[in-house]
């Protein structure tokens, strides 16, 4: 099946990425440091700068603007997914327990990924606020501040928000945020 998708050079692209059935592999510091090093690599082969992430146990949500002259980003994925996965004893060891029939494929991410072309400001802002309040979304912490998997504290190093944004209650979102 073939999937069309819109690929502007120099746009910036929300994306959520995840793990095949749902595996949990995040939940360490070291695979973590395994995904931040794939994810460096492919940087430095082919550039591109992250806005905004989130890695949650079993995907990760991110923003990412590539350069003026750039619009392959399935590329920049296929080889971020490609490092982590031959560099991760754990992912190879699960992805035997659960080795795909067809194409004989590692089973250690979806082959697809979500992308949402980033249309203006507010569509920015909006997507930057649902990666990082994904966390307390998925139960897994109380505030945003909490999770530290996540350029939120980036975020309020440089103020763009209060370290409390997001403990006092739920946020929410237009419905399309994160599935449009």
């Amino acid at each position: 099946m073939y999937y069309r998708r819109v690929k502007t050079p120099g746009a910036t692209y929300f994306f959520t990425v995840v793990t095949y059935n749902r595996q949990p592999l995040f939940l360490s510091d070291y695979t973590i440091a395994l995904l931040r090093q794939a994810f460096n690599t492919v940087k430095t082969e082919s550039p591109f700068i992250i806005d905004a992430i989130v890695i949650l146990p079993d995907h990760l949500h991110s923003i990412w603007t590539l350069p003026d002259a750039a619009a392959d980003y399935s590329s920049r994925w296929r080889h971020i997914k490609a490092r982590f996965s031959l560099r991760c004893p754990q992912a190879y060891k699960q992805s035997q327990n659960l080795s795909r029939q067809r194409k004989g494929e590692q089973a250690i991410w979806q082959r697809r990924f979500w992308e949402h072309q980033i249309r203006n400001e507010a569509d920015f802002s909006q997507h930057v606020d649902y990666i990082h309040y994904n966390p307390v979304k998925h139960g897994l912490v109380r505030a945003p501040m909490d999770w530290p998997y996540s350029s939120f504290h980036r975020y309020i190093k440089d103020g763009a928000y209060p370290a409390d944004w997001g403990a006092s209650g739920a946020i929410e979102f237009d419905e399309k945020i994160g599935r449009e």
